[in-house]
């Protein structure tokens, strides 16, 4: 009779992971540090951390094209959790809420908030310079 393997060997902990690729990062061994760093985000893409270190990774090594590609990701990961899982505050808060934000000129005429929660509205602002700085690459180039 074949021999049962153990199929529930412990997959390493984000926190284990972290810690590798920041030695990684610090050695200098940018490619371990990153394919770690994808490896949390593959466990759970709702970490913010892997992705600012990714993009400074990329930053360093001037590779505009994978951190714009690292935060468009980003973005879309976290705008489709803020989609799927709103507020669910009762009534009153919502509705305190409500009027604070129309007091204090947070959302348009419709309710619409004016502003993204974070990390999404800072990495949208990195992402209008890594784009400009591609167009000034890209007409060096020329």
């Amino acid at each position: 009779m074949p021999e049962l393997t153990d199929k529930s060997e412990k997959q390493p902990s984000i926190k284990d992971l972290t810690s590798k690729a920041m030695e990684a990062e610090t050695a200098k061994d940018t490619s371990s540090a990153i394919d770690l760093y994808n490896a949390i985000l593959k466990i759970n893409p709702l970490q913010s951390y892997p992705y600012e270190r990714l993009m400074k990774i990329y930053r360093k090594e001037k590779d505009f094209k994978k951190e714009l590609s690292t935060i468009d990701s980003g973005i879309k990961v976290f705008e489709k959790f803020y989609k799927e899982h709103p507020s669910t505050t009762s009534g009153k808060i919502r509705e305190i809420s409500e009027k604070l934000n129309k007091a204090f000129h947070l959302v348009d005429k419709k309710g619409n908030s004016l502003y993204n929660p974070e990390p999404i509205g800072s990495w949208q602002k990195r992402k209008q310079t890594d784009e400009k700085k591609l167009e000034k690459e890209s007409k060096k180039k020329k």
